[in-house]
């Protein structure tokens, strides 16, 4: 090994770089130190607080998150409802359209029963007025008979009866009308 003397060492004396004196690199280097403590320094005392302002910034977005699938399912269910209902609002207008049906076909049938019977009704009143008219019309034709009867038979008894048989029959009918007795 080879010894160094410490004048030599001494003599022998630093040029700083770029061409800066002493003075520069010392102030240069304590600044550096500075910094170092600085950071150091901060580093201590901001870290935790730090780290706290993002944990719970953290906190929050994952709360957000966590709302917004919450969110999410609870639109899911709601579209799920919704279609249920609208499910349900299809079948209660299909049922509701059976039973307009229902109720047509039975309002029909029951239109069309009245119909038959104001028909039978109507078809009873003119067999009823035809029996009628016929009745009216036998009697008309009997009262008619009666009197070509009556004419033909007053005719014949005119021919047949001559005045001694006619006063006869006269006298015969006011002897039974004196008999009898008149009300008032």
């Amino acid at each position: 090994m080879i010894l160094l003397d410490i004048g030599l060492i001494a003599s022998l004396q630093y040029a700083p770089p770029f061409g800066m004196d002493m003075s520069t690199v010392v102030q240069g280097v304590a600044n550096l130190i500075n910094v170092a403590l600085l950071a150091a320094l901060l580093a201590f005392l901001l870290y935790k607080p730090v780290r706290k302002v993002l944990n719970k910034r953290t906190e929050k977005i994952q709360g957000q998150l966590q709302q917004a699938e919450q969110e999410m399912a609870r639109a899911t269910e709601l579209r799920q409802q919704y279609e249920k209902k609208m499910e349900t609002v299809e079948q209660e207008r299909e049922d509701i359209l059976g039973e307009a049906r229902k109720q047509a076909s039975e309002t029909g049938k029951r239109l069309v029963s009245e119909a038959k019977a104001e028909a039978d009704s109507v078809r009873d009143r003119a067999t009823q007025n035809v029996a009628m008219e016929w009745e009216r019309a036998e009697a008309k034709m009997r009262t008619a008979i009666i009197d070509v009867s009556a004419v033909m038979a007053e005719k014949f008894v005119t021919l047949a009866i001559n005045k001694e048989t006619h006063d006869n029959l006269f006298k015969e009918a006011v002897s039974d009308l004196e008999g009898m007795t008149w009300r008032d």
